[in-house]
């Protein structure tokens, strides 16, 4: 939830980004697109999006789009799939979402749609900027995910309706929550390490100290507590929205593993903290998988005996959930 990147510093250097990127997944559909949230800049709405976009690269070739969004102009990054299709998988990125690249990039052959940015968002639509950091633009999120982009993909032939979307940590919330309220968009979902119980007592405050670590992001800028708007970004309360829908969710037991091989006093660090975060989605996700067998809603629960709050699990759980997504998009 917090220290994602942090966890990073251990796991994405050239070799180990390699050996993720190399693992992740051989998906058939339609193009890589990354949402820029970074590059949102000042230029017009006009200017960034054409009215009658085409390929300016062939398939599995690479082009950079601006996709017009109530936050102002976002770039997309997109990677055309070799084998064409139309189907796409919305993938979410963590607490600490990089400025430049979503955490989740590779080069695949499924459309995935990864927003680049958007730190401590919960990818939902906020009551107002933060007040703590200066922030200029409400993250208007839901709606560029829900509406904006799909809008604008579709002239690609991107589906609006033939998608999954799947989420680690913040993302992993996020997903589910999306799932819920966008069943018209969304054909299957995905939780890797999620914070699944948002609502249960002391969440909001743990929530609230790791957006300020995250960026210092106020988390009453976001939803006020117990409120209307707090309680729909909550997959625990949004669970009976969720029902007939494909869902693949997982977490580990926070006990280090054999991925980890802390070198240095950083790497303990940061290998206690992901300990620690990996152990909270636990208990909100053993919660979240009660709540749903209480409803009679069956999902595919995945918990591991060791594993932290790390992208080398991450790759491994996407890997494992690959033939759910195929199925649920039909490609």
């Amino acid at each position: 939830m917090t220290s994602a990147d942090q966890t990073r510093v251990v796991v994405s250097g050239g070799n180990a980004r390699s050996r993720w990127r190399q693992r992740l997944l051989g998906l058939t559909a339609a193009a890589l697109v990354v949402p820029t949230a970074a590059a949102i800049v000042g230029t017009t709405v006009a200017d960034a999006a054409p009215a009658r976009p085409v390929h300016q690269t062939p398939n599995g070739g690479f082009a950079d789009l601006m996709v017009p969004s109530a936050m102002g102009p976002v770039k997309v990054q997109v990677k055309w799939a070799a084998h064409g299709g139309n189907a796409a998988l919305y993938m979410l990125d963590g607490m600490r979402a990089r400025p430049d690249v979503n955490g989740w990039w590779k080069d695949t052959n499924v459309t995935l749609v990864l927003p680049v940015g958007g730190e401590s968002s919960f990818y939902t639509d906020w009551y107002a900027a933060s007040n703590f950091n200066g922030q200029q633009t409400t993250y208007k999120w839901e709606t560029f995910l829900t509406k904006e982009l799909p809008d604008f993909l579709e002239k690609y032939g991107v589906s609006r309706t033939n998608n999954a979307i799947a989420g680690l940590s913040m993302g992993g919330s996020a997903a589910l929550a999306l799932a819920a309220h966008h069943r018209d968009q969304f054909k299957f979902a995905a939780s890797y390490s999620g914070y699944l119980n948002m609502s249960a007592p002391g969440m909001r405050e743990a929530i609230r100290i790791a957006m300020l670590d995250a960026g210092r992001y106020n988390v009453d800028s976001m939803a006020a507590p117990i409120s209307d708007k707090w309680l729909k970004m909550d997959p625990f309360v949004q669970a009976p929205g969720l029902r007939g829908l494909p869902m693949y969710i997982s977490a580990g037991s926070g006990v280090p593993g054999p991925k980890e091989a802390p070198a240095s006093p950083l790497d303990v660090y940061n290998t206690a903290n992901a300990s620690a975060l990996e152990a909270l989605s636990l208990v909100n996700t053993r919660s979240f998988q009660l709540r749903l067998n209480s409803l009679g809603v069956p999902a595919n629960f995945v918990f591991t005996n060791d594993g932290v709050h790390n992208w080398s699990y991450w790759e491994d759980r996407l890997a494992e959930s690959r033939p759910m997504i195929l199925k649920a998009l039909n490609v």
